[in-house]
């Protein structure tokens, strides 16, 4: 097994970052400004999985840029978890100290028949619950059970607690990107800064 190799470089006061990993199975360099408009330039092989980081900024309102060589030979197990964490550990440094956001963020997205529902808690404390019965196990090319791969790549490394729950849904492509929506919107709830709260940690810990 080969050691990831990381390095990042951080913005102080525009919530940006870049995060390059670089294993054996994966090539990736993940950039985020969570103060962003929404642009995504995005390259990961797998058509659906850009669709779906294509989500994640366009209703996060993140700038997101994403580039991963992956060995897409052997299945896109590796891309899409990999990305998970990448993406992780940019969001993480990109907020830094918490100081000022809202911490917690929800939503609930539909998408005709389908329903989901994700909450988000910027804890500190990795942990993910999700329940998203899939009708169909492949979308395209893309794995359904890789969702809670990249979800759990994520969550590892960006430290936060996340609920999903797909409440309604038939179409499995419509089941995922309200998955994928919702964070998207609750990410984007949680990472806002709260004028009331500004240059405090929401926390009576005094940390996150």
């Amino acid at each position: 097994m080969t050691t990831p190799t990381n390095t990042a470089a951080t913005g102080a006061a525009d919530r940006t970052a870049t995060v390059t990993r670089n294993t054996a199975e994966t090539k990736i360099t993940v950039s985020v400004n969570l103060d962003g408009i929404g642009k995504a330039k995005l390259s990961t092989g797998i058509g659906f999985f850009d669709h779906m980081l294509d989500q994640i900024a366009r209703h996060g309102l993140i700038d997101l840029e994403v580039d991963c060589q992956g060995d897409l030979h052997i299945d896109g197990h590796h891309t899409v978890e990999d990305v998970g964490i990448t993406l992780g550990q940019a969001v993480a440094r990109a907020v830094g100290d918490k100081k000022g956001i809202r911490r917690y963020g929800h939503a609930y997205v539909p998408l005709d028949e389908a329903l989901s529902r994700v909450v988000i808690d910027f804890s500190g404390r990795p942990g993910l619950v999700m329940h998203v019965p899939f009708t169909s196990g492949m979308i395209g090319a893309f794995d359904s059970q890789l969702t809670y791969e990249f979800f759990q790549g994520f969550v590892n490394h960006a430290f936060v607690t996340l609920h999903i729950d797909n409440l309604k849904g038939v179409n499995a492509h419509h089941q995922c990107e309200t998955v994928f929506k919702a964070f998207a919107r609750a990410m984007r709830g949680a990472l806002e800064l709260d004028p009331r709260s500004a240059g405090v940690i929401p926390s009576t810990k005094g940390s996150l």
